[in-house]
């Protein structure tokens, strides 16, 4: 059995860790390209969002490397994300690439269900070994999560322009060779000594912008065209409102880990703008619109994929939400024809914007 999965963002580190662990071999595809989205694109439909096409094209790489299993995430309700893997399925044996699919779905009732799941891949390993690399796995993403963090707060500051960027891949490799709990621990200590070792202007004025949104535009740097980076050179401190252990935390183990940051915050915030669950994370993205306002952020950017209809709801809500709460919103949609030069100009011009606002307040309370 060789395992593949989709590209986001850096959630193949947890997972090449919690099954490398259990002694499986894994197959991590080539990180998402204009050729990954090509051969997305070529073979999905036309009205599919960014991730699907994306996905397709991973899983067709990934079969050029070997793999012959497919560790997919599921979903339920409005979004159309809890068809994907199965579309995706198909797709590919139209395209007689065969693989085994395993669909991870959402536990229903209590975490067993994810459990038996994973069985189909871990086959007949005792349960503690299989408890044990689950622990792996999220520890490895919550340990890239805290380093991602740290490249939000040193990039609008950096002395040297791009060594954030370098630092933040050294430190994720770090993580990522890691091999067991212990090794992790040595490997988490390295990679705070490298983002730590970027030099960084303390005094310099930064902005706070929150990047809100649905789930994999936001973690994936191809779908969002480098956004977390480009808006770090232009002087603002980004806060994304949802990180990878967070995801895990709260929809795979349903929230058994206490203490552990949650989205529960922004459903707390949704009403009254919205009351109710309408798929994927358009909740989330009205209440964390609303959260970023009282913490006093200067402005917040949604991000998601063309046709996406959770999205399109939360889209709809948040000009009142801008309105009532005094942050400016700025809405970007990704598909295949997105540019980055584009959307650098219209990031620019946003923070523009931010940044006047910012100067506007300064000027009446002084």
């Amino acid at each position: 059995m060789k395992v593949t999965f989709p590209h986001m963002g850096y959630m193949y580190v947890s997972l090449r860790g919690l099954l490398e662990f259990l002694g499986i071999e894994v197959i991590v595809p080539p990180p998402c390209s204009k050729r990954t989205l090509n051969l997305g694109v070529k073979h999905s439909p036309e009205f599919a969002c960014l991730p699907m096409k994306l996905n397709v094209g991973n899983f067709i790489e990934a079969s050029e490397l070997g793999a012959d299993t497919i560790m997919m995430a599921g979903g339920c309700g409005p979004c159309r994300f809890g068809y994907y893997a199965y579309v995706e399925n198909e797709i590919l044996k139209d395209l007689h690439v065969n693989f085994d699919l395993v669909v991870m779905e959402p536990p229903e009732k209590h975490i067993g269900e994810l459990l038996g799941r994973i069985r189909k891949i871990t086959g007949n390993q005792p349960w503690l070994r299989v408890i044990q690399a689950l622990r792996f796995g999220y520890l490895k993403a919550k340990a890239v999560d805290e380093i991602e963090k740290l490249s939000y707060q040193k990039r609008p500051r950096e002395l040297v322009h791009g060594a954030t960027d370098n630092a933040l891949q050294q430190a994720i490799h770090e993580i990522d060779r890691a091999k067991t709990p212990k090794d992790l621990i040595l490997a988490q200590a390295k990679a705070r000594e490298i983002m730590a070792a970027v030099g960084i202007d303390r005094e310099r004025p930064v902005l706070k912008v929150a990047l809100i949104g649905e789930i994999y535009t936001l973690l994936e740097p191809f779908a969002n065209v480098n956004i977390e980076r480009h808006l770090g050179y232009l002087g603002a401190e980004i806060d994304r409102s949802m990180m990878l252990s967070e995801w895990i935390n709260d929809h795979l183990f349903m929230g058994l880990i206490r203490n552990a940051p949650s989205s529960a915050r922004f459903k707390k915030a949704a009403p009254p703008y919205l009351n109710h669950f309408v798929g994927g994370h358009g909740e989330e993205t009205v209440g964390s619109a609303v959260w970023y306002a009282q913490q006093g952020f200067a402005g917040a950017v949604q991000i998601l994929p063309f046709t996406c209809m959770p999205e399109i709801v939360a889209q709809s809500i948040l000009p009142k939400v801008s309105e009532e709460n005094g942050i400016p919103i700025m809405t970007l949609i990704m598909d295949e024809h997105s540019g980055e030069a584009g959307m650098i100009t219209r990031l620019e011009a946003f923070i523009d914007l931010l940044k006047k606002k910012e100067e506007y307040k300064e000027a009446l309370t002084s």
